[in-house]
């Protein structure tokens, strides 16, 4: 079975995050995407402004009673910064080698990928389904696998890479909504309106906690 990973600060969690979740379940076929917030990002230059339980909670209330999507605590319940490769590797080995996983991940952090800890161990773990972003070109990924040593076999299929691991990258698309958690957070600390840019039980949590005041 196939189960997908969206990692991110959700700081707060938004509708575009959401979107794409729903996007790559139906995309991929997933049994299940799983939603993790990141405790301790090592790539935001300023902490998350809220605490972790904070970000949990408000992801577990945006996703509701969905059949498809969860959130998991795993990166809450380590300690020190929150790398994707121990994510990813505690993931793998709960779910079998019978099942495979695939980590949802926009193309612009794709390019970032080199500053992640062992990121040369991720191709071997898991397959990538990078997500566009607007001005980056999936075909840019070549150039920059070759900079990073990495080999790979293109396919017939302009969207598809099949790494040395026998893992995959694919490229994929969803709806690009202009949302960001940073104009959220903003918006509320200028006592404007958030609504419809988070689910609405979000948007309570936010008021009723004081986050972002």
């Amino acid at each position: 079975m196939k189960y997908g990973i969206l990692g991110g600060t959700f700081d707060p969690i938004h509708l575009g995050h959401l979107r794409t979740a729903e996007e790559m379940v139906q995309e991929l076929g997933l049994a299940k995407l799983f939603l993790i917030p990141a405790a301790s990002p090592p790539h935001k230059h300023r902490r998350p402004v809220s605490a972790f339980h904070h970000r949990l909670k408000m992801a577990q209330l945006a996703i509701g009673n969905s059949g498809s999507l969860q959130v998991l605590d795993v990166e809450g319940k380590r300690q020190g910064p929150s790398y994707s490769i121990d994510t990813l590797k505690e993931l793998a080995y709960s779910l079998g080698p019978e099942n495979d996983l695939y980590f949802v991940l926009g193309l612009d952090g794709f390019f970032e990928i080199h500053t992640w800890k062992k990121y040369q161990d991720l191709f071997g773990v898991t397959h990538f389904v990078l997500v566009n972003r607007r001005g980056y070109q999936f075909q840019d990924i070549f150039p920059y696998l070759d900079r990073l040593g990495l080999r790979y076999t293109k396919t017939q299929n302009p969207d598809q890479v099949l790494m040395e691991s026998g893992r995959w990258l694919l490229h994929k698309r969803s709806t690009q909504m202009d949302i960001s958690s940073t104009h959220i957070r903003e918006l509320v600390q200028r006592g404007r309106s958030i609504r419809f840019l988070v689910p609405d039980n979000v948007m309570k949590y936010i008021y009723e906690k004081g986050l972002y005041t």
